[in-house]
């Protein structure tokens, strides 16, 4: 992903950045797709970035689940969340920094 995806995203992140932590856990818990999986076996891909794409494909709290990650984990990001790779959340997270302060960042 180049730098200007990344951007991107995390312009778009700002709509959730007043956003409490504790609130955007419970939309993610309650409304992810994969936090309520239809089937038990996740789907198969070639690459993580397929995976994600797979696994969080028309989930409706996609950039809810990445702020959250991004608040809690940091560049410790680890698996699959927002639909983007640990790689691909870990090259985000400086620009998602810059865009500014959050509420809450939740515990790092």
């Amino acid at each position: 992903m180049d730098d200007l995806q990344l951007i991107g995203i995390a312009w778009r992140l700002d709509r959730l950045r007043w956003v409490p932590t504790d609130v955007l856990t419970t939309i993610v818990t309650s409304d992810g797709a994969c936090m309520n999986p239809a089937a038990g076996r996740p789907p198969d891909a070639r690459d993580d970035q397929e995976f994600a794409k797979r696994l969080c494909g028309g989930c409706p709290v996609q950039d809810e689940c990445l702020e959250l990650e991004l608040r809690t984990a940091g560049a410790e990001t680890v698996g699959v969340w927002g639909a983007m790779t640990d790689d691909d959340r870990r090259a985000l997270h400086p620009h998602w920094l810059r865009r500014g302060e959050r509420i809450d960042r939740g515990e790092r």
